[in-house]
């Protein structure tokens, strides 16, 4: 099933998901590890999104502020 179009956030998790199911995720993990894998997974969902139009959805302040406060 080809990539849904759109920039939305459920858009992108539904695509992020639909590569995991597939053979290039599978050949991906099997070559570079599940970590890279799982990248590759997001950069494909995100350049779809881009290439539908606009700029996709991005992460809300709240999960900034909390992902800054992990790091230090």
């Amino acid at each position: 099933m080809p990539m849904l179009k759109g920039k939305s956030r459920k858009t992108i998790s539904s695509n992020i998901k639909e590569f995991h199911g597939g053979k290039k995720f599978k050949a991906a993990k099997a070559k570079f590890g599940k970590a890279k894998a799982d990248k590759q997974a997001v950069a494909a969902a995100l350049n779809t999104a881009r290439r539908s139009g606009g700029k996709p959805a991005g992460r809300k302040k709240a999960e900034k502020k909390s992902a800054r406060a992990a790091t230090s």
